[in-house]
């Protein structure tokens, strides 16, 4: 038992990354990450000023912090902390750890984020997490929820606690990306619910909300539409890339 309690141990600090070597998941040079700190530092240091609402991208000359549309027509959400924009070639990330099964990149994931949501004031952090949740059809089949394995390291990273089954989706959608925009409002309309036994951690709570990314914000519309009308005073989403206006 000493000797798989000390394993354990060596695991969990993380030395054994250190003697095997992986490759960068983007240029693909050997390493002991799974990022390596040349394509962090070129494509995930300069980031531009953000909507506070919506995570969208500023022009440079912007002096307000809110985006046109959420000035116009703002959403459920209060906040929304991203890490980049989801473009070429972080995009290749995100389609890695969701289709690639790649899940060491989630924990990657978590301290990119980590960093953007501490670069906000301190008391801007919630007081619980939740995640974007999967139809019970479309966890069977990818098998794993790629927005609950980015909350799981950032839930300790933040010192927040997770309650990973506070949302939960009554019924199947359609992929967001597959739809017209016009048909995207309905297809996530009334798709979600609270668990019955979380509603007083819901009520007068700030609440995270973490996914891996952020389209048109219609999904996370919803999910705040319905926590607010369950009683909660404020809801923030932590999403790892931002699909830019254009793409």
């Amino acid at each position: 038992m000493p000797f798989l309690h000390r394993l354990r141990r060596f695991v969990q600090n993380a030395a054994l990354p250190t003697l095997l070597p992986c490759a960068c998941a983007l240029c693909r040079q050997t390493g002991p990450q799974a990022l390596c700190q040349a394509c962090r530092a070129r494509y995930f240091t300069l980031q531009p000023a953000r909507c506070r609402q919506c995570g969208l991208p500023l022009p440079p000359s912007a002096a307000a912090a809110h985006c046109g549309d959420c000035l116009q027509n703002p959403p459920a959400f209060d906040y929304t902390v991203v890490a980049c924009d989801y473009a070429a070639p972080q995009d290749q990330l995100v389609l890695a750890l969701k289709f690639g099964h790649q899940l060491a990149l989630a924990p990657l994931f978590a301290v990119m984020l980590r960093d953007a949501i501490l670069l906000q004031p301190r008391s801007a952090l919630p007081e619980l997490l939740c995640v974007v949740p999967l139809g019970p059809q479309r966890l069977a089949q990818r098998g794993f929820n790629q927005a609950l394995e980015i909350a799981r390291p950032l839930s300790r990273q933040l010192g927040v606690p997770l309650q990973a089954t506070l949302l939960q989706r009554c019924r199947e959608t359609a992929q967001q990306s597959s739809l017209h925009p016009d048909a995207r409002l309905r297809n996530v309309r009334h798709a979600f619910l609270p668990d019955t036994a979380a509603l007083e951690q819901i009520r007068g709570a700030h609440l995270g909300v973490v996914d891996d990314v952020m389209t048109t914000g219609l999904t996370l519309h919803e999910i705040a539409t319905i926590l607010k009308r369950f009683g909660a005073a404020k809801i923030t989403n932590y999403v790892f890339a931002r699909t830019p206006p254009h793409l």
